[in-house]
């Protein structure tokens, strides 16, 4: 559960909260390794597609190391044969000087509560041993809300361990985006967001925290082993980690943060669909909301659209992808489904005599090339904020 915050936490709240940590919530977890070469991650992306054009569905890690990079050549190709990005919350928006302000509204008490008022007297104190190793103590946090405290406990290990939300997934591709001059949007507004972030039931709020500080030694090696589930998209293991546990253990919370906001999605991703003749769009969310049978893939292969895994190296070799959901009930259609070599573009249609019509999205050459730059060099491409446009964080 308190890892799944990583699938959720809008982009922005991630960078505000790695701006407001400091001592009291960042738990030391080792010494950061420096970067060494990896083979790219395995994307999680999906090609949802009617007749004439297509959505690229892609799930985000919001936070990640620089040896996450350079991403795999099917994302690549995908913001290369894409007309438009589109992500949770459009850049500027996620990037308005307000919304610190507006987010710290929400974390903080106003009612006369404080977080020493509705704790339970054990977590009180178990709370207050976790901060105590950090110098740190109850009181300095007693005018904030238990999710607040939660997420700034897990972004405090995060950090420690490399982890940065300006080497995130979505953070990297707005700046691609920028860069290549693409258009970009929302499918939210960032005011939904907080409100979302704001509103999980108070006992689910202390059930998640509980989790954290129970066992606070064992989180670096669980946000690792979630990392590594992201890395090689065992979507098994993601879902059993992600959506179900939040789904059994805060039920509330996982249909506020994941069932009602795929609900509101996808009409907007069908929109992309039926009325878009121009071009194809990259939309890049938090990995929950593909998964399971609750997640975007699902809900819009139940509509009749066409759906197809996009990994080059995840077929035929390595056998069948792994079916997402607890149901697995698209499983037999799927494994015998062959890797699409092309990736980035559509293939071929046929018309009414069974010939084919040459398909109509293209890759242009120079955004290629930009991609494969990108890939080459990720701390040059590094997104950041509008405002400004230094290189990548060093590590």
């Amino acid at each position: 559960m308190r890892f799944l915050k990583l699938f959720v936490l809008p982009l922005f709240t991630a960078s505000v909260l790695s701006a407001l940590l400091t001592s009291a919530t960042a738990i030391a977890a080792g010494d950061v390794p420096a970067a060494t070469a990896k083979a790219p991650p395995v994307p999680l992306l999906w090609k949802v597609s009617d007749q004439d054009n297509a959505v690229y569905l892609l799930g985000s890690f919001h936070l990640l190391r620089a040896d996450d990079y350079p991403l795999s050549s099917d994302i690549d190709q995908a913001f290369a044969g894409a007309g438009k990005l589109v992500f949770e919350v459009a850049p500027e928006e996620m990037f308005d000087p307000t919304v610190p302000q507006r987010f710290m509204a929400r974390a903080r008490y106003d009612d006369g509560r404080t977080l020493s008022k509705v704790l339970p007297a054990d977590l009180r104190e178990k709370l207050n041993r976790v901060l105590a190793k950090n110098g740190s103590s109850l009181a300095q946090l007693d005018a904030l809300e238990p999710w607040f405290v939660n997420l700034s406990l897990v972004l405090g290990v995060s950090q420690s361990m490399g982890f940065s939300p300006q080497l995130g997934l979505d953070q990297y591709l707005m700046r691609q985006a920028a860069e290549a001059g693409k258009p970009t949007s929302g499918l939210e507004t960032m005011e939904l967001q907080l409100q979302v972030m704001d509103s999980g039931p108070l006992p689910e709020q202390i059930t998640a925290l509980r989790e954290f500080v129970d066992k606070p030694e064992d989180v670096p090696g669980m946000l690792d082993e979630i990392h590594s589930a992201w890395r090689n998209a065992d979507l098994a293991m993601l879902d059993e980690k992600a959506r179900v546990e939040m789904e059994q253990k805060t039920p509330e919370t996982y249909r506020m943060v994941n069932v009602e906001r795929n609900e509101a999605w996808v009409p907007q991703i069908q929109k992309m669909l039926d009325e878009s003749k121009q071009g194809d769009t990259l939309v890049v969310v938090g990995s929950l909301h593909l998964l399971g049978n609750d997640g975007l893939v699902e809900r819009l292969r139940s509509k009749g659209y066409t759906v197809e895994r996009v990994c080059s190296t995840c077929a035929p070799a390595d056998g069948p992808v792994p079916v997402i959901g607890a149901e697995r009930a698209f499983a037999a259609k799927e494994a015998g489904k062959p890797a699409d070599p092309k990736r980035g573009k559509d293939k071929p249609a046929k018309d009414a005599s069974g010939k084919q019509q040459s398909g109509k999205h293209e890759s242009g050459k120079h955004e290629a090339g930009e991609a494969e730059a990108a890939r080459q060099d990720p701390a040059k491409h590094a997104p950041v904020r509008a405002e400004a446009k230094p290189t990548a964080p060093s590590r």
